[in-house]
């Protein structure tokens, strides 16, 4: 219980600091800044199902965490540890051609890694792991 309190207070905090940061009007709004905005509203939404898909369990009587659940976090780590692989060779790759900062194709590339991290998760959850 106490980590499903933990993750919607972080994402209430997260989603008011954007938007603090959004609407406080010394940045301008661009397509980037647009995109950013909705990436981590993406990651948002994700640790938000996650939260109401655990608040369901407790209700159920359900532990928090069964074996299939380790299994699929498991699968979904591994596959998602390759695919950032290739991500950060291909942000190397084309980091001399970007007009962007350092920090900024950093920050890119961290939150590339989380989005694919939430869209392996969905895939392996709703698709189910095959006895290996």
């Amino acid at each position: 219980m106490k980590k499903t309190v933990i993750l919607f207070s972080i994402a209430a905090l997260v989603l008011l600091t954007v938007g603090f940061w959004f609407f406080s009007g010394s940045v301008k709004v661009g397509l980037l800044e647009l995109a950013s905005v909705g990436i981590v509203v993406l990651i948002v939404v994700f640790a938000l199902f996650l939260g109401y898909k655990r608040l369901n369990a407790l209700k159920k009587g359900e532990p928090a965490e069964d074996e299939m659940s380790k299994k699929i976090v498991a699968k979904t780590s591994s596959i998602s540890y390759y695919i950032s692989i290739y991500l950060w060779l291909a942000i190397g790759y084309f980091s001399d051609r970007l007009p962007y900062e350092t920090h900024t194709i950093i920050g890119g590339g961290i939150i590339g890694m989380a989005v694919t991290f939430g869209l392996c998760w969905l895939f392996f959850n709703f698709r189910g792991i095959r006895n290996e």
